[in-house]
Formats: structure tokens, C-alpha cells, sequence
């Protein structure tokens, strides 16, 4: 556990702002990461957060995951904790970067990818008002510079064992009820604290809706989040060609302290 709240020399990283971000050492599930780097990365990460890569055998597409360095190291050895039961501990979704987060965003306010409902129905946008289309997008999507995906210590993870990334849809009934990643997020549920994880969007406790499959790296997230600055955001977005612009900065503090801030506690 980190003892005090580091202050990050380039803050623009917690926005997914890639300038100043360096990427560490390169490594895989079963090469070089291992244990004995942890004491020279947290030093290391105090400041900046340093991005270490990890390989994932499991998606075929993209094999190659970037993580905040003591993120990766808990990582694996969770992902090895779990093989010992039969589970395939695999990423889908590890760091962000801003512009990846503005494709995802921009892609749901124009229509060209499918806009949930709470249900995780599929709903008509084209009646909507610019802040009812803003405020169902963020039940399932951060805004841009606002996902803790851009600060690599939270991660998207299914069981490849059961699901091949490919069919996956990361909806809440593929982790329930008996769905390909039900024993997985059981596991979670009893194991991912030994490691540092837990669920961040839980149902009743965060402003984003339950995401099972959603872990985040405690004891690195927890310092990065009192960092987390509104006037800085506002400035990310105003000079960003983010839709829904105007309707999100009137009201970005409201939604920062909704959307940001309010998440479920370890």
C-alpha cells in the first residue's frame, strides 16, 4: 500500500493525456515481470505513472495491455492465483488513452455505436435532448479524460476459458446467474482484495452502472482520484472536438462529482 497521496509532475496523465507518460519494461504473463521490480516501480510511480506491458494470450487481436507498473505486478499474480482454480484471468481492456475514450464517446453521441438504457437495452436517441443523450451515455461510459482507464490501474477482464473475447458483449448477465464469467466474478468477489482489486461501479453505490467485469488497483487509484481537478478537465474537453460539448462543460461539476467521484468503496 501506498503510505501518502503522490503528486504526479505531468497531472495531464490523469486526463489520458499521453504527453510525459513513459512506458517501462516489457514483459508477458510468464517472462520477466515478477516481483522483485516492485520496489524500484513504486518508487518510480510516486511520480508518474509509469506504464509497464503485459502480454494476454487470450485475445487475438490485441495482445499487447498497457498497466500503471504495480497494477501489472498485481495483475499477474492474481491471473496466476486464478489459474490454480481452472480460471483464465484475461484482459479485454486495460489503459486508455484520451483519444480512445473520445472515439468511444463520439461514436455513441452520433449514433454509430448502440446507446444502453439502464437495462442494457438499446434505446432510440434521435428524440433525446443533448443532456438526457449525455446523461444515458455516462451510465455506461466515462467522458473523455474522465475514465480511470486512462490511469492504467483499472482493467476489464473476463474468463477465456468460457468466452472467447470475440463473443463477448461485457454485459451483467454474462457474469451472472450461471453466464460464461459467473465463477469468475465469484472469484473476484472473494480473492480480488488479497491482490488490491475491487469493483468500483456497484450497483446502489456509484453514479455508473454495475460492471462486474470492471476492477480497479486500490492502493495506486486511491491516490490518483484526490488529483482529480474539474477546471482541468474542462480545459482537456473545450479543446477537444468532443460532441455533446457545450451540454457537458454547463454542468461539469455536477457531473464529475456524480460520475467521477461518487464509486462504490473496497
Amino acid at each position: 500500500m501506498l503510505n501518502a497521496t503522490p503528486r504526479l509532475r505531468n497531472t495531464a496523465q490523469l486526463y489520458g493525456i499521453e504527453s510525459g507518460i513513459e512506458s517501462g519494461i516489457e514483459s508477458g504473463f510468464d517472462t520477466s515481470l515478477n516481483t522483485d521490480l516492485s520496489a524500484d516501480l513504486i518508487q518510480e510511480s510516486a511520480e508518474r505513472l509509469q506504464l509497464v506491458e503485459l502480454l494476454s494470450p487470450h485475445h487475438p487481436n490485441e495482445t499487447r495491455f498497457m498497466l500503471e507498473a504495480q497494477t501489472a505486478l498485481a495483475f499477474k499474480a492474481m491471473a496466476d492465483s486464478a489459474a490454480k482454480d481452472g480460471i483464465a484471468l484475461a484482459i479485454c481492456s486495460a489503459y486508455r488513452p484520451f483519444d480512445r475514450q473520445l472515439a468511444i464517446w463520439n461514436a455513441k453521441a452520433s449514433g454509430k455505436r448502440v446507446v444502453l438504457d439502464i437495462n442494457e437495452q438499446p434505446v432510440d436517441i434521435s428524440p433525446l435532448s443533448d443532456d438526457a443523450l449525455v446523461d444515458l451515455i455516462l451510465l455506461w461510459s466515462a467522458l473523455p479524460g474522465a475514465s480511470r482507464h486512462h490511469w492504467g490501474t483499472d482493467i476489464d477482464v473476463f474468463d477465456a476459458k468460457q468466452i472467447e473475447v470475440k463473443s463477448l458483449r461485457l454485459v451483467e448477465a454474462e457474469y451472472i446467474d450461471g453466464g460464461p464469467c459467473a465463477h469468475l466474478h465469484q472469484w473476484l468477489l472473494q480473492h480480488a482484495k488479497d491482490f488490491g482489486f475491487y469493483f468500483p461501479f456497484q450497483r446502489g453505490k456509484s453514479a455508473v452502472s454495475a460492471e462486474p467485469w470492471h476492477i480497479s488497483y486500490f492502493p495506486v487509484s486511491q491516490t490518483l482520484l484526490p488529483q482529480f481537478e474539474v477546471q482541468a478537465l474542462a480545459q482537456v474537453i473545450q479543446h477537444s472536438d468532443m460532441l455533446l460539448k457545450e451540454a457537458v462543460l454547463a454542468r461539469l461539476t455536477v457531473l464529475v462529482a456524480e460520475y467521477v467521484h461518487r464509486i462504490a468503496k473496497p
